[in-house]
C-alpha cells in the first residue's frame, strides 16, 4: 500500500464492475477513496488491511461478531410501520397517494443508534491484531458512546475526540462516555466541530498506532476504513431486504437515510444497490442556507476534492480550502462524505437531497406527536425528506426510512431551538 500523489483514474479508465463490488484493488470507488495520509501511517494501515482480509475465512470471526450484535447489541432491530405518520400526510396528499411509510428501527440497538454494528467489529479487530488502546472521532456522541462501549466490554483503553461545541451540544452523551471509563478530549480548534475532532484523531494515531487502533466512526477516511465501516454496517439493510420480504411480500419502492460521513446510509443502502427498482435517497444536512458555511452537503453543493486521507465530494473554496460546516444535527455537521456515496452520486443509483434545519426539528417533532418515537436530529434530516416524498406516491407504495438513533441527546438542544424560532 502507498499513498495516493496524483489524481486518480476516472470512471472511464477504470474496468467495469457492479456498484456493489467497489472498491477496487488500490482502495477505490471510480476515482474516489484511495490513499492519502503520511507515509508514516501506511504501516498501520496495511496492517488494519491485512487483519479485515483475514476475517474472511474466519468464521468465529464472524460467529463471535454476531453474538455479539444479538445477545448484547439488540439485533434484530424491528421495521416498524408508521401508521400514525403516514395517516397524516395523506390527509393533505392528492387522492390516492402517500406511501406507507416504515421505520428500520436502529434507534433500539445498544446505545441507542447504528454505530454499534461497527464499533464491535472494530474492537474485534484491534483484539486480533493484539492491541490495547482504541481512539475515535465523534460529532453527535454516539460514535463515541459506542466505541466506549464495545472498549468498557473488551477491556480496551478508550479515548474520544469531541469537538467542544459538540460537546456541548451533546453533554449527556459526554457523560455516558465517562461512565464507561473513556476519556473525552474537547477540541477547542477551528470550528470546534466533528472535522477538527478528526484532525485529532488522526495525529494521535500518527504516534500511537502500534498500540492503538482507531475506530473510525464512518465511511469515511483512507482504505480500507470505508470499506471495513461499510461492511460491518451492512446487517441494517441485510435485515431489512428479508423483513420486507417478510411483511410487505416485496422490496420496497424507496429507501431513504440521513448522509453526513454515510455510514447508516451504506448501511441500509448497500444490499440494495443492485436492486434498481427500489429508488435509493440520502439527505444531507441543509443547515440554515444554500451559502458557503451554511450547511453540511458536500454531494449537493461540494466538488471533488480530499479530505482525512480519501478523496470524495468536500466542501471547499476556489482554492481547495476546507468550508466549515453547519448543521443543527452534530452528527451530520461534516464537510466532507465517503468516497463510495461520492461514486453512487456519480453514477446516479443513488438520489441525493437536502433537508434544512427547519424541515428537519419539524420532523423531529412530528414523529414524537405521531408515533411517540424521538429521533435523532440526524434522522430527522431523513424523515423530513420521507414526509416530503410521500404525498407524491400512491398509497401501495412503500418508504423505509432509516432510523439511525434515538433523539435523548437532542432534546435539550432541539427545545433551544424550537424556543429561539418562537421567539
Amino acid at each position: 500500500m502507498t499513498t495516493d500523489t496524483a489524481a486518480p483514474a476516472t470512471p472511464e479508465e477504470a474496468p467495469p464492475r457492479r456498484l456493489s463490488e467497489w472498491p477496487d484493488e488500490r482502495g477505490r470507488y471510480g476515482p474516489y477513496g484511495g490513499v492519502y495520509v503520511p507515509e508514516t501511517l501506511i504501516p498501520a494501515l496495511h496492517q488494519l488491511e491485512e487483519a479485515f482480509a483475514a476475517t474472511s475465512g474466519d468464521e468465529n470471526f464472524w460467529q463471535r461478531l454476531r453474538a455479539l450484535l444479538n445477545d448484547f447489541g439488540g439485533r434484530p432491530t424491528p421495521l416498524y410501520h408508521a401508521e400514525r405518520l403516514e395517516r397524516g400526510i395523506r390527509r393533505a396528499a392528492p387522492k390516492e397517494h402517500g406511501a406507507e411509510i416504515w421505520l428500520k428501527r436502529e434507534d433500539l440497538l445498544h446505545t441507542g443508534a447504528h454505530k454499534l454494528n461497527n464499533t464491535l467489529g472494530q474492537a474485534l479487530l484491534t483484539k486480533k491484531m493484539g492491541k490495547r488502546r482504541v481512539i475515535a472521532e465523534t460529532g453527535a456522541g454516539q460514535h463515541g458512546v459506542a466505541t466506549a462501549t464495545a472498549a468498557a466490554h473488551f477491556g480496551l483503553e478508550c479515548t474520544v475526540y469531541m469537538g467542544a461545541e459538540d460537546a456541548r451540544r451533546q453533554r449527556l452523551n459526554v457523560i455516558r462516555m465517562e461512565l464507561m471509563g473513556a476519556e473525552v478530549v474537547q477540541v477547542e480548534a477551528g470550528s470546534r466541530t466533528l472535522k477538527d475532532a478528526t484532525n485529532e484523531a488522526m495525529r494521535d494515531w500518527m504516534g500511537s498506532y502500534e498500540t492503538t487502533h482507531y475506530i473510525l466512526g464512518s465511511v469515511v477516511g483512507p482504505h480500507p476504513f470505508p470499506m471495513i465501516v461499510r461492511e460491518f454496517q451492512r446487517i441494517i439493510g441485510i435485515e431489512t431486504k428479508a423483513q420486507c420480504l417478510r411483511k410487505l411480500e416485496r422490496l420496497p419502492e424507496c429507501v431513504v437515510a440521513c448522509v453526513g460521513g454515510g455510514s447508516n446510509a451504506i448501511g441500509i443502502f448497500h444490499p440494495f444497490i443492485e436492486d434498481i427498482d427500489t429508488k435509493l435517497i440520502g439527505v444531507e444536512a441543509g443547515g440554515r442556507s444554500p451559502s458557503p458555511g451554511d450547511h453540511a452537503a458536500p454531494l449537493s453543493l461540494g466538488s471533488p476534492g480530499v479530505l482525512h486521507g480519501s478523496m470524495s465530494y468536500v466542501m471547499q473554496d476556489e482554492h481547495g480550502q476546507t468550508l466549515d460546516a453547519h448543521s443543527c444535527s452534530a452528527g451530520l455537521d461534516y464537510p466532507g462524505v465517503g468516497p463510495e456515496h461520492s461514486f453512487w452520486k456519480d453514477s446516479g443509483r443513488v438520489v441525493y437531497e437536502v433537508a434544512d434545519d427547519t424541515e428537519a426539528l419539524r420532523a423531529f417533532q412530528a414523529l414524537a406527536r405521531e408515533e411517540g418515537i424521538i429521533p435523532a436530529l440526524e434522522t430527522s434530516h431523513a424523515i423530513a425528506a420521507a414526509m416530503r416524498i410521500a404525498p407524491t406516491m400512491p398509497k401501495e407504495a412503500a418508504i423505509v426510512v432509516c432510523c439511525s438513533g434515538r433523539g435523548d441527546k437532542d432534546v435539550d438542544e432541539a427545545a433551544r431551538l424550537l424556543a429561539e424560532r418562537r421567539n
